[in-house]
């Protein structure tokens, strides 16, 4: 054989051993997702989103017709999709997961239906309306051996994932000493969300709260994630009806104090904000971090301070439906520290609630050990 062939050869071969085989190639096949209501605003996330080959919309849940036939019209989806029961949808449909865009309140029922049947659910953030629903939640997920993790805007920020290394594994300034969180818009009214969304989100038992829940949350999951899962020692709140014309039964406006043995967290959550915010500033012994929104960051380290613009970050850690998509087809795995896992979000509204106690009270609510 001349050289010629036997190089040709060796390059077939070599290409043949190489190649996967089909047990080892990623699978493709979109995971089957039942969209569970759609009444929170969020939906137009998944509605709206165009079509990667990751997930497939299966059915859909909303007893609301009149709802139905607004997004159907919008979004050319099939109305046999549809159901206005959750249980009967799953026994029929048997989806793969379930994203549950309902009322805080209803989320424990989700649930309470898809657990039994392995069913694995997302929920829009936070987690649950008390700690009682969030407990509940988290035994029938445990038991069933279903993934049940909370959706979260922030969590796709390619800045909150840069701060974390910088900290955590870089140690680039030091001990955290100083977390505040910034979150929120003009109002849900002013910004024009739906009639549906408006009426449960200003609803105190539906939603638990006003601006405190709404926008809280985001603050106690990312300081939650940056203190690796510890609990704090203490929360403090205040809350304030600035509109009360507009949203007479919930807050708009609360800010909410963490103590750590050796940090403090500052969660500022506002339907009054002249314009719409999710950032973060992170302090620590020898410098700063600061996530300004998804992409831009501002960093001082010792004395040398810079601006950094954070690149897109791979799909099944952009998106929250690819995400959904690798940890139910077991290409990525969730740790009890990640921003949606259920572990951070039993803190999450732990502290939430004790925030409201805080608020209604007037007293620092010291957390049990």
């Amino acid at each position: 054989m001349s050289l010629l062939l036997r190089f040709f050869f060796f390059i077939t071969l070599s290409m043949i051993i190489m190649q996967p085989s089909y047990s080892q190639q990623k699978n493709t096949k979109p995971v089957k997702i039942a969209v569970v209501g759609l009444v929170h605003d969020h939906v137009h996330w998944i509605m709206g989103r165009a079509n990667q080959g990751d997930v497939e919309i299966v059915a859909i849940v909303e007893p609301n017709q009149e709802l139905v036939q607004r997004y159907a019209k919008q979004y050319k989806f099939d109305k046999n999709l549809v159901y206005d029961n959750l249980e009967e949808m799953l026994d029929e449909v048997k989806p793969e997961a379930v994203t549950a865009f309902n009322s805080i309140y209803d989320h424990l029922k989700v649930v309470q239906a898809c657990a039994p049947r392995g069913v694995h659910v997302m929920v829009e953030k936070p987690l649950a309306v008390s700690v009682a629903h969030a407990t509940e939640m988290a035994k029938l997920a445990r038991e069933a051996n279903i993934l049940l993790i909370t959706n979260y805007e922030t969590t796709w920020y390619g800045s909150n994932h840069t701060a974390y290394q910088m900290i955590h594994e870089k140690n680039m300034i030091g001990e955290i000493r100083k977390v505040v969180v910034h979150d929120g818009h003009k109002g849900p009214k002013e910004i024009g969300v739906s009639d549906e969304f408006f009426a449960w989100l200003t609803d105190p038992e539906l939603n638990g709260g006003g601006a405190i829940i709404d926008f809280g949350c985001y603050g106690a999951d990312l300081i939650t994630w940056l203190m690796q899962g510890q609990r704090p020692i203490s929360v403090t709140a205040v809350t304030q009806q600035i509109k009360p014309e507009i949203y007479p039964k919930v807050d708009d406006e609360a800010t909410i104090i963490l103590t750590y043995p050796e940090t403090q967290g500052i969660i500022q959550a506002s339907w009054n904000w002249p314009y719409n915010r999710k950032d973060m500033e992170v302090y620590g012994q020898t410098g700063y971090i600061m996530a300004d929104n998804k992409t831009d960051m501002r960093v001082l380290e010792s004395k040398s301070g810079k601006e950094l613009k954070m690149k897109a970050r791979p799909p099944q850690f952009d998106d929250p439906f690819a995400y959904l998509a690798a940890l139910v087809r077991g290409e990525i795995k969730i740790e009890d520290n990640d921003l949606s896992s259920l572990e951070t979000n039993l803190t999450v509204v732990e502290i939430l609630e004790a925030a409201r106690t805080s608020a209604s009270s007037g007293k620092t609510v010291k957390l049990k050990p």
